[in-house]
């Protein structure tokens, strides 16, 4: 079957992933592109594999989207498994599909296609891209910490990086201009670059260990001006709101408030282990005489170290707060309250929204 097949026939091949006894890839006929199989009974592509009203069930559902190996998956390979994921929502797939096949297609598609609009987001920006772009940028913010150059280039590096990550990751309902993402991505490297540098010649006389956690101050202090700001759109207009049923009734700044605190949230907590308890760990292995020796292998040991924190740390925030976030009718804006009281009176209690990451 061709690539561009409009059937949605899969080669996919979830060995590249690594994992252990892979799903073997679709190889049907040519001709069974005319002669679709019905989905499996019972069987829902969109459906969560795990409970996504609980923190465990969240954080498996994260592990397996921000799998880091899935940025090694070429492009081709993702169109397919966007084409298996619409075919298997339209009810057919190409016969001699296993249930192992369409997850796996499902966690391509998850890890590289926006939820809201469907299109593919770039690779930077994908949160299966923070675990290798998030510890190399840790790793060098933790290493160069004591000049003012050093710190003013890995801040603005780190901030550039997560204007990326945050407007991939934004509710796509709330379209942003170019002059609004350069006013937020000016406004978080300037926090950023002011909370490092002011700190970093704070603490000039301080005992080094609290030098070492500037790096973290900056990048919180930054997270709360970078996203906010980067989503100011879903805070000025309002976010789309739905019933349980997925059925819009209509937007609400409010919603997109608690949306976006949640993130930043989040992504403070991505970033804290890592960049809190790495220092200790450091300051500790640098009075050891091996590590005095060899100074060259500090940074890419704190990279390595940083990938450790990031491997899970990414998920677990991630799976703080619920992907589908909920908020109780009598939080809504009054006008929109009244409004869904009147359409369908005591029938809607809590409005959902998608979030963001």
């Amino acid at each position: 079957c061709p690539v561009n097949c409009s059937c949605g026939h899969s080669s996919l091949t979830p060995g590249r992933q690594a994992r252990q006894d892979p799903p073997e890839p679709l190889s049907p006929p040519a001709q069974a592109c005319a002669e679709m199989a019905t989905v499996p009974n019972g069987f829902n592509i969109d459906t969560p594999r795990w409970d996504q009203s609980t923190f465990m069930g969240r954080l498996k559902h994260f592990f397996n989207i921000t799998d880091p190996r899935t940025v090694l998956v070429p492009e081709e390979e993702l169109d397919r498994a966007k084409a298996l994921v619409e075919g298997c929502r339209a009810g057919l797939v190409p016969p001699g599909s296993s249930q192992e096949q369409l997850l796996y297609a499902k966690k391509l598609y998850d890890s590289a296609f926006h939820p809201d609009s469907g299109e593919k987001m770039n690779l930077i920006g994908r949160m299966s891209f923070q675990v290798p772009g998030g510890m190399a940028l840790t790793g060098c913010m933790l290493q160069f910490y004591r000049t003012v150059p050093a710190v003013v280039f890995w801040q603005w590096v780190n901030q550039s990086f997560n204007a990326v990550v945050n407007y991939t990751n934004r509710n796509a309902a709330s379209p942003i201009s170019l002059r609004q993402i350069g006013v937020a991505y000016v406004m978080a490297t300037s926090t950023a670059l002011a909370t490092a540098v002011g700190l970093n010649l704070y603490t000039k006389r301080a005992p080094p260990l609290l030098a070492r956690w500037v790096p973290f101050a900056a990048v919180a202090a930054a997270n709360c001006v970078n996203l906010p700001l980067m989503r100011q759109q879903e805070i000025i207009n309002g976010v789309t709101v739905t019933d349980k049923d997925n059925n819009e009734l209509g937007r609400s700044r409010r919603a997109a408030v608690k949306g976006i605190t949640q993130v930043v949230v989040s992504r403070i907590a991505m970033a804290a282990p890592g960049m809190i308890i790495l220092p200790v760990i450091m300051e500790r292995l640098e009075k050891f005489a091996f590590m005095q020796r060899i100074r060259v292998l500090h940074m890419p040991l704190q990279v390595l170290l940083s990938g450790g924190f990031l491997l899970f740390m990414v998920p677990a925030a991630c799976a703080l707060f619920p992907q589908r976030c909920s908020l109780a009718l009598a939080d809504l804006e009054p006008e929109l309250r009244d409004s869904i009281v009147a359409k369908h009176r005591d029938e809607v209690l809590h409005v959902y929204f998608n979030k963001g990451l």
